[in-house]
């Protein structure tokens, strides 16, 4: 298994306390959903987007709250890396306000694309995924050739692997999956794939808008943490 920890992508511009503040507010929710205990999976049915409702016209809200409720440690943990590691440069590019609109729709057009491929769904979709598949897909054409540091817990070595060949067998992954969950019964639970694929898509469409405010004098660079990993 491994994970990203970090990019070589030195681009300066706006601080990224949206994205950071999506992250805080990410973890705090999932602690606040591990304190429920066994009342946490109506809370999941309350507030995670039921493709089913929303075809009926019932708690749109839960197209919102469902970008920050996650099924788990693992999932959680995974998000929030690629939140961390990707997301500060698309803000730091488009600035705060800019980013916090993208991120949000970016969710919200990875829900659309799950409810519309399964439509009669009773499973509560959570997570911010579709979100992130938005910020990885402008990362993916905004800076094709940065580097992505991944951590391989089996050997435990980091490595950098060019940006555009981790992200593109990621979005490959998650169409091959999407593809072969068609038909199938989604009430049993399992990863919202249609939504990653939206997500990302989204955020491709949008790529190409901000590209073209990348600054082109990047020493007034801020640092982040993750440059020093």
């Amino acid at each position: 298994m491994f994970f990203p920890i970090g990019d070589t992508q030195v681009q300066g511009g706006y601080k990224p306390y949206v994205a950071y503040t999506f992250l805080v507010l990410n973890i705090l929710i999932f602690l606040y959903q591990f304190s429920l205990g066994s009342g946490i999976n109506q809370f999941i049915i309350t507030y995670g987007t039921i493709p089913a409702e929303i075809s009926s016209g019932q708690d749109y809200y839960t197209l919102l709250t469902s970008m920050f409720l996650h099924g788990g440690w693992m999932h959680l943990i995974g998000n929030m890396l690629f939140l961390w590691v990707f997301g500060d440069n698309i803000e730091a590019t488009i600035g705060s306000v800019k980013f916090f609109f993208f991120y949000i729709f970016g969710g919200l057009a990875a829900s659309a694309a799950h409810i519309l491929l399964d439509m009669n769904s009773n499973m509560p979709s959570v997570g911010a995924s579709g979100a992130i598949a938005a910020v990885l897909g402008a990362y993916l054409i905004m800076f094709p050739k940065s580097k992505v540091k991944i951590l391989v817990l089996i050997i435990f070595q980091n490595f950098k692997v060019p940006a555009i060949a981790f992200l593109g067998l990621w979005f490959v992954q998650q169409l091959i999956s999407g593809v072969g969950e068609i038909g199938k019964n989604s009430d049993t639970g399992g990863v919202a794939w249609w939504a990653h694929i939206g997500g990302f898509v989204f955020g491709i469409a949008f790529g190409f808008l901000f590209k073209g405010m990348i600054r082109s004098d990047k020493r007034n660079r801020i640092p982040t943490p993750k440059d020093y990993v």
